[in-house]
């Protein structure tokens, strides 16, 4: 009896593990299959043995894992056919297919991928899903690449070359045939592009379409960056030629029906190294005693034809990019640095949104149109705080009128729902090569308030109009429910909200989730009382982790972060292309001069916008990695105090105090225990003894590496760490 029972369950256990080994097999082609014989070849198994097999797969065939096809192949059952989807490529090889058509993303092992890359739109045949497993897939078709050009290093041998890519998220490298590299030298940086990927080879054939220069050197490193991010950092010599045989003169047919405000006293605050100066404020008493009050944005639209040259690049890029070093503009500088820039004592053509308003800065009357001004001087940011501090210095009482009805304006815009998130900007002083000296960090002074105040009114003001909800002086065309460009911000995530909610509980701290006015009013005054407590960069970041991202869009969704429900931009045209377009949104809703709102045109302008936003800023937040990691390359060894900026189970991050600069210590260098991530609570922590390392604590640190091919700093505990 003992002996048939010990029999069944070998036969039971054996059964299992074909039933594995077949399933296996078929996952390896999971689209084209195998057929019988090719099946048994893979198992090792014999004619003896056919039979046993045959039972086999006719009961995955049964339990519905695997299909017969026509032609006699096996192949794994798919559970919904086909879905099209992007690639979510992780830097360990395997990837997820984020679709609209699955509930769920759809993992794909590294050999199922098929030679698809971060970012490409493919095909995906899921597989027929286990009990309890993630829903899986295999690529079958490269719908469209993300990209074909990749920036890495290049590594020349006699017969050929490969080009290493500098991204985690492309993990093949390039080989070059000989002939092919161009005059790149070995160890160069380099532009490289995929011209084929015969179907089974292990790496794509490239060719260099660019060299970049030798790596290190300021030049290549930031236009490597741009690369990578395929991001121009030059014009064509049809665009510059365009701007270049712009008219410089402003003609009386030019001033013909603009308001002119030249004479009254006007001026541009900007950081001490701008080139271009898109706003300037204008003040003047009125009759009855209020304040009008211009702001006056650089007319971009009268030098930049629809459809023009010049306006497909603005779409192009969408965006001018703030390197570390550099600012590469949406417009050629014949039109960001000299013509529409409002230059102090220079005539200039304007856009403007002119208020009527009373000693509390409430909106009386307002008037948007196209104005001529002449700015009467231009003050950087230090010189106005130091004016807004001393109560002197040139246009003192102007300065000083403004800064009181900015106030005004701030703290009502508070009081109704905005959230207040002053995130120090990181700034470099740098060398005449480009090497970092010194960090420093750029605050939300009175002086940049006063601008950012008025200027978020006239963006708010200029989308109310366009909503149809205001009313303006003078002729309008504008009807309810118009077509526009909107900045839109959604309200947080509720999940993410309540589960935030929760966790500052355990700190003392509370927040109101009744409403979204009641969420925003309670979070203002939880990070004014945890700010400078040993908690309170933890709270701010999980705060800043639960809300939405801000993008283009044509439904008004609103602003809230900002607390408004319509909001557009319009006061930066200069640098940023939808401001352009709610310029010609509002010329013709005023006059209706110009093109006829189309909405689906505007749609693919929002998501080109907002597309190449993104990529801006990584592009900008890749730079500022670089020069910090640069900046720390030669304090290997030192040790330093920070603070814990993120926990993964991989490791923890870690932000110096003084420097700001953030590096990871990898969970394997944490030797003293056996350490387990608690993602709930934002820690790792050990499970002998129970050392905690928790999001927002502080922690002593030393600098071990730094790697500036990989933009990445690796830090150790410093003997005396806090615990």
């Amino acid at each position: 009896m003992m002996s048939h029972k010990r029999k069944s369950q070998k036969s039971f256990s054996e059964k299992q593990e074909w039933l594995k080994k077949v399933l296996d097999i078929c996952q390896q082609a999971p689209v084209e299959g195998f057929n019988f014989k090719q099946i048994a070849s893979r198992m090792g198994i014999n004619g003896k043995q056919f039979r046993n097999l045959t039972d086999i797969l006719n009961e995955l065939i049964r339990s519905g894992q695997i299909k017969e096809t026509p032609d006699k192949q096996y192949r794994l059952n798919y559970e919904t056919g086909c879905i099209t989807g992007k690639v979510d490529l992780t830097a360990h090889g395997y990837a997820y297919i984020i679709s609209d058509q699955s509930e769920e993303d759809v993992f794909v092992s590294q050999k199922n991928l098929r030679e698809a890359l971060h970012g490409d739109v493919v095909e995906v045949h899921l597989f027929a899903r286990r009990k309890n497993a993630k829903l899986e897939g295999q690529v079958v078709n490269i719908v469209e690449r993300a990209r074909s050009t990749f920036v890495g290093t290049i590594g020349i041998s006699e017969n050929f070359a490969f080009m290493i890519p500098d991204s985690r998220l492309m993990p093949y490298d390039l080989f070059i045939p000989k002939g092919k590299e161009g005059n790149a030298k070995d160890g160069q940086k380099v532009i490289a592009r995929i011209v084929e990927w015969p179907h089974r080879a292990k790496n794509p054939i490239g060719e260099v379409v660019q060299v970049l220069g030798d790596p290190g050197k300021n030049e290549t490193e930031m236009h490597a960056i741009l690369a990578e991010f395929e991001l121009p950092y030059r014009f064509e010599p049809k665009v510059d030629a365009a701007a270049a045989d712009i008219p410089i003169e402003i003609t009386a047919e030019d001033l013909r029906e603009r308001r002119d405000f030249r004479g009254i006293p006007t001026f541009t605050i900007d950081p001490e190294d701008a080139k271009d100066y898109d706003d300037a404020l204008s003040i003047k008493r009125t009759d009855n005693g209020n304040w009008e009050v211009g702001v006056h944005i650089a007319d971009v639209t009268h030098y930049v034809p629809v459809n023009s040259v010049l306006d497909e690049e603005a779409f192009n890029r969408s965006t001018s990019v703030y390197l570390v070093d550099r600012v590469v503009p949406m417009l050629p500088e014949a039109l960001s640095n000299n013509l529409c820039s409002l230059r102090p004592n220079e005539d200039k053509l304007c856009f403007s949104a002119v208020f009527e308003m009373d000693s509390r800065a409430k909106v009386l009357k307002q008037w948007f149109g196209r104005t001529v001004i002449c700015s009467t001087c231009r003050l950087n940011y230090e010189e106005a705080q130091i004016i807004i501090d001393t109560n002197e210095g040139r246009m003192s009482e102007v300065i000083l009128t403004l800064h009181g009805l900015a106030q005004a304006l701030r703290k009502e815009r508070f009081k109704k729902g905005s959230i207040s998130f002053d995130r120090p900007e990181p700034k470099f002083e740098l060398d005449h090569d480009g090497k970092p000296l010194g960090v420093y960090y750029t605050e939300n002074s009175t002086s940049h308030q006063l601008i950012e105040e008025f200027m978020l009114l006239a963006n708010r003001r200029v989308a109310e109009f366009i909503t149809g909800i205001l009313q303006v002086e003078g002729p309008s065309r504008l009807g309810n429910g118009k077509t526009g460009i909107y900045r839109v911000h959604d309200k947080p995530n509720s999940e993410k909200l309540e589960n935030f909610a929760g966790f500052i509980t355990r700190f003392g701290y509370s927040i109101k989730t009744s409403s979204e006015h009641t969420v925003a009013i309670s979070l203002n005054k939880l990070l004014e009382k945890v700010k400078g407590t040993r908690e309170g960069t933890m709270i701010e970041t999980l705060a800043l982790r639960s809300m939405a991202k801000a993008d283009y869009s044509t439904d008004n969704i609103g602003h809230y972060g900002l607390g408004f429900k319509h909001y557009t931009h319009f006061t930066s045209p200069i640098r940023r292309y939808p401001d352009m377009i709610a310029h010609r949104l509002l010329q013709y809703y005023l006059t209706g001069e110009g093109e006829k709102p189309d909405k689906v045109k505007l749609d693919a302008i929002c998501k080109q916008a907002s597309r190449m936003e993104k990529r801006a800023v990584d592009a900008e937040r890749t730079s500022i990695k670089y020069k910090q990691v640069e900046f720390m390359s030669d304090k290997i060894g030192e040790c330093f105090d920070g603070v814990i900026s993120g926990v993964t189970e991989w490791g923890i991050y870690v932000e110096i105090n003084d420097s700001k600069c953030e590096g990871m210590i990898h969970i394997r260098e944490l030797n003293d225990d056996f350490y387990i991530f608690d993602e709930e609570n934002y820690c790792i922590k050990g499970k002998r003894r129970g050392r905690k390392f928790q999001l927002g604590s502080p922690i002593r640190i030393e600098v071990w590496k730094a790697s500036l091919l990989k933009k990445q700093l690796d830090f150790r505990l410093a003997d005396n760490s806090p615990s």
